[in-house]
C-alpha cells in the first residue's frame, strides 16, 4: 500500500512539472528595455575656427651694441627691468672722445682764421686787379687759396660734428619702451665698437603671436579677411579659462614649401603682460560663425561597417540606427551635415547594447546627469 502511494505522488509531481513547463513556453516574457542616456539634437550657431599651436614674439626686439669702443664706466639698469625710451642703460668712458672733440674744435678755429685772412687778401687783390696793379696769376693764386681754406673749414666742421657724435655715443640709452634682458657687459669691461650685444630690449606691449596653418586654409583666410578683421585667441597653458584676444595683422607672402604651411601673426595689446616672448600658446583663429547648424553630442556618433551612425529614439521608445554625415566638431558638439533633424533624441551612452528595434528606457539625459552630479546615472557600454 505504501509503495502505491509513493508511485502516485511521483506521477502527480511529474504532471505538475510538465504542466508548468508547457505554460511557461506558451506565455513568453515581455522583452526587457535597455537603459540608455540620450540628448536631443539641437540647432546652434557654430564658430568656424582654426586651432593650432603658436609662439609669442616681442613686438620689437633691439640688441643693444656700443657704437664706440672703450671702457664701460657704468650700468644704470637692473636685469629684467622695465625701461622707457631714452632711459640711460650704459656709459662708456667719454674722456678720449671729449679730448678728440676739443682737438677738432681747435683745428676748426685755426682753419676759420686762415680762411678769413685768405678771403680778405683775395678781396683786396680783386680791387687791385681791376686797376691792373697786380697780375691775374697772383689774384688767381690767392683766390684758390681762399677757396681751399674755406673747404678746409667745412671739413673741420664735419670733424667737429663727428667728434661730438662720438662723444654722444658714449651714453647709451634705450631706443624703445620694453623690458631689459640679461646684462652681458659689466662696468670695467673694455669693448669694441659693434662687437658684442650688451643687452636686449624686448617690447611686450603689444605682443605678437606667430603661428602657421596648412596652405589649404589660405583661401578661407583671405576670403574672410576681405570682409572684416579676424579675431585671434591665445590660450595660455595653466590659464585656459582666460584667453587673450587679438587681431590677425600679418599673412606671410609665401607658403613654406618644406612644410606646406603659411605663417600668420596676431597682434595682442597684452596690457596685463600675460603673453611672454618665447612662450607656446594654443591659438584659435576665428574665421566666421555658421548659423542654424544641426549638432549632436560628439559621443553619440558611432562607427560601423556602413559608416558613421547614431541611434535615434523613436516615439515608440525603440532605437533606430541612422546613418549620418558628420562635419567638424566644436567643444562637445559635432555638426551633422546630413541624416539628423533638430529635436530628435539620440543615444549618447549605452549604444553597444542596442540593435535596430531594441526597446530603450531613457534613464536621464547626459546634460541632466552632469547637472545633478550623479555618477550612478552614467550607463556603461558593457553588457
Amino acid at each position: 500500500m505504501k509503495r502505491v502511494r509513493t508511485l502516485s505522488l511521483f506521477v502527480f509531481v511529474m504532471i505538475l512539472s510538465i504542466t508548468g513547463t508547457s505554460c511557461s513556453k506558451g506565455t513568453p516574457a515581455p522583452p526587457r528595455s535597455v537603459p540608455v542616456l540620450a540628448e536631443s539634437s539641437q540647432q546652434k550657431n557654430i564658430p568656424l575656427q582654426l586651432k593650432v599651436i603658436g609662439n609669442v614674439e616681442a613686438y620689437n626686439a633691439v640688441s643693444i651694441k656700443a657704437l664706440v669702443g672703450g671702457a664701460v664706466e657704468g650700468v644704470y639698469f637692473r636685469e629684467g627691468q622695465e625701461v622707457k625710451q631714452g632711459d640711460l642703460l650704459f656709459k662708456i668712458d667719454p674722456r678720449p672722445y671729449a679730448a678728440a672733440l676739443k682737438q677738432a674744435e681747435a683745428a676748426l678755429a685755426r682753419d676759420l682764421a686762415q680762411a678769413k685772412n685768405a678771403e680778405e687778401q683775395a678781396n683786396r687783390y680783386a680791387l687791385l686787379i681791376q686797376k691792373e696793379y697786380v697780375s691775374k696769376d697772383q689774384y688767381d693764386q690767392l683766390r684758390a687759396n681762399a677757396d681751399a681754406l674755406a673747404a678746409a673749414v667745412e671739413a673741420g666742421r664735419a670733424t667737429v660734428e663727428n667728434s661730438r657724435l662720438q662723444l654722444e655715443y658714449c651714453t647709451i640709452k634705450s631706443p624703445i619702451n620694453g623690458r631689459a634682458g640679461s646684462v652681458l657687459v659689466n662696468a670695467g669691461n673694455v669693448i669694441k665698437a659693434n662687437d658684442i650685444a650688451m643687452t636686449t630690449i624686448n617690447q611686450i606691449m603689444p605682443a605678437y603671436v606667430a603661428f602657421s596653418v596648412p596652405e589649404q586654409n589660405l583661401s578661407d583666410i583671405k576670403k574672410y579677411t576681405a570682409r572684416k578683421e579676424l579675431q585671434v585667441d591665445a590660450i595660455i597653458p595653466g590659464d585656459e579659462t582666460r584667453p587673450a584676444h587679438g587681431e590677425l595683422t600679418f599673412i606671410d607672402n609665401t607658403v613654406d614649401k618644406t612644410t606646406g604651411t603659411i605663417k600668420l601673426k596676431g597682434t595682442f595689446v597684452n596690457s596685463d603682460r600675460r603673453l611672454w616672448p618665447g612662450q607656446f600658446v594654443d591659438v584659435i583663429l576665428n574665421l566666421t560663425t555658421e548659423t542654424n547648424r544641426v549638432v549632436v553630442p560628439s559621443q553619440a556618433i558611432q562607427t560601423g561597417q556602413q559608416g558613421q551612425f547614431v541611434y535615434v529614439i523613436k516615439n515608440d521608445m525603440t532605437a533606430d540606427l541612422r546613418i549620418v554625415t558628420p562635419g567638424r566638431t566644436y567643444e562637445n558638439w559635432t555638426v551633422i551635415d546630413k541624416g539628423i533633424a533638430a529635436g530628435e533624441k539620440v543615444v549618447t551612452d549605452g549604444q553597444l547594447r542596442l540593435v535596430p528595434g531594441t526597446k530603450v528606457e531613457i534613464k536621464s539625459s547626459a546634460a541632466e546627469a552632469q547637472r545633478e552630479g550623479n555618477p550612478k546615472s552614467k550607463i556603461t557600454n558593457s553588457k
